[in-house]
């Protein structure tokens, strides 16, 4: 339901905070259009404490000096649902003039207000998304952009950021304030403005041991140790996670990748399917000798030996991948 001024509310949704405060912003400059920020725009939830009140008060008070107020609340998960209860009662008295502009962040936003601005206004999805999704999301981002990138181009810059994708607009904004807006750009033109590798998902780390790529392996696992800036007992435990799967369908009665998700407790089949092709490419001496070297670095890494835990980690993945690609060294001389 809109008013006259368009939606009262909106609800900026997404898991990363770069991208949700970028499509908050864009959102709000729209919102503003050629009128004064100062004037209009009123922020809520900046420092330690979000006076739910305040909120209330703002939405329920007519804009002064001119003829519209944005209210933006950051971090609106911090909202308790009595609060949260208040502002949606709120939105649901409307007032001419006034919209609302709530950003995920600080844990989940209480149902009853998400609901409420479905009700009565927008919900913006902030996120990029995974797999297909993810390549779409970048892909319609180049197209907006200031600046036009060549195929090479692109699939270098989407591989350099990987996960970091907050970093993508400053970035096609630095090369157009660099080359002009409209430049048509080549790899060679995009690398010097690219910076520090971004991190990149568990699963590129799971997914090169599996293919038995030791290399490749190697540069994800430090690009997740020095961008990704993720401890090596959380990578230890992901390694453990990805084996451990193929453990407990090893030898199992799960033939399918519905039986496999139940048997796993996971809701994707896409994930349980990988699991079962895995294992039964693996086999069963190679998934045990696989959990075997993960118990094995977790000691060292709690102190069985005086070596980094970044070099334990690496030593890991290198065996992992070895032994992946004997695997499948060994699936295709079965195949002939």
């Amino acid at each position: 339901m809109s008013g006259p001024d368009g939606p009262r509310a909106y609800f900026v949704r997404g898991e990363d905070p770069i991208l949700v405060a970028q499509a908050a912003r864009r959102l709000v400059d729209r919102l503003v259009g050629d009128r004064d920020p100062s004037l209009v725009v009123e922020e809520h939830g900046t420092g330690d404490e979000l006076d739910a009140g305040a909120v209330v008060d703002a939405c329920t008070t007519p804009p002064f000096l001119v003829d519209r107020r944005v209210v933006v609340v950051r971090d609106a998960g911090r909202l308790h649902a009595a609060d949260a209860t208040r502002v949606a009662e709120a939105l649901r008295r409307p007032l001419p003039g006034v919209q609302l502009v709530l950003m995920a962040g600080g844990g989940a936003v209480p149902q009853v207000l998400v609901k409420t601005v479905g009700s009565v206004g927008e919900v913006v999805d902030a996120s990029a998304g995974r797999g297909r999704d993810r390549g779409r999301w970048v892909a319609d981002q180049l197209r907006r952009s200031p600046v036009r990138l060549d195929a090479l181009a692109a699939r270098r810059l989407e591989e350099h950021l990987g996960e970091d994708l907050g970093r993508l607009e400053g970035l096609l904004d630095a090369l157009a304030a660099g080359f002009g807006p409209g430049a048509h750009l080549s790899v060679e033109d995009v690398e010097p403005f690219l910076g520090e590798a971004g991190a990149v998902p568990p699963w590129d780390l799971t997914d090169a041991i599996d293919a038995g790529k030791v290399s490749r392996a190697l540069s994800v696992l430090h690009r997740m140790l020095w961008a990704g800036g993720r401890p090596a007992p959380v990578l230890l435990a992901t390694l453990h996670n990805h084996f451990s799967a193929m453990l407990r369908l090893d030898g199992a009665d799960a033939v399918t990748p519905e039986a496999a998700a139940a048997l796993l407790g996971v809701k994707s089949t896409y994930v349980a399917k990988k699991a079962l092709e895995r294992a039964r490419g693996l086999g069963s001496e190679r998934i045990g000798q696989a959990v075997d070297l993960i118990a094995g670095a977790d000691l060292d890494i709690k102190g069985r030996t005086a070596l980094p835990p970044e070099l334990v980690l690496e030593i890991l993945v290198a065996r992992l991948a070895r032994l992946a690609r004997s695997g499948v060294t060994a699936g295709r001389a079965r195949g002939r």
